[in-house]
């Protein structure tokens, strides 16, 4: 495992946990809406990159959408499983670059960074926690 992906880890585990359910659900949706606002501004000066910030913001809308949480849809995919999701993506996010063929662009720098906030929102959030979602319905 490399130095990167052992730092990603080292977050994961050693952060406070401070995110709620909720909170984490308006975090997943920004940063849906931060990947796809960044394939739209990459379209022409970096196509790869553009496309590879689509595919990134298809799949956390995807994900929040159909994550069992206050803020999902279709709530089809527990929070704690979202959450090993999300460790995962956080890793493949250093990998992107390479394989979209960008690693020698600006872009890179994006998904980089990408990987390490998503590390630690996944290392600040707590899953052990029942979502808000009985909150929710209790509400209505």
């Amino acid at each position: 495992m490399s130095l990167i992906a052992n730092s990603l880890s080292f977050l994961e585990n050693r952060l406070p946990k401070v995110i709620d359910a909720r909170t984490h659900g308006i975090i997943d949706y920004c940063h849906a809406a931060f990947f796809l606002g960044m394939a739209w501004t990459c379209r022409k000066s970096n196509p790869r990159a553009s496309f590879a910030a689509l595919l990134t913001g298809g799949f956390v809308l995807a994900e929040s959408m159909l994550t069992d949480y206050p803020m999902g849809v279709t709530r089809v995919i527990p929070f704690e499983q979202h959450g090993r999701m999300d460790s995962a993506f956080a890793a493949a996010s250093l990998a992107i670059p390479t394989v979209f063929g960008f690693a020698n662009t600006p872009a890179v720098g994006i998904f980089r960074a990408n990987a390490v906030v998503e590390a630690v929102i996944v290392g600040m959030t707590d899953y052990g926690v029942k979502p808000a979602v009985a909150h929710d319905q209790a509400a209505a």
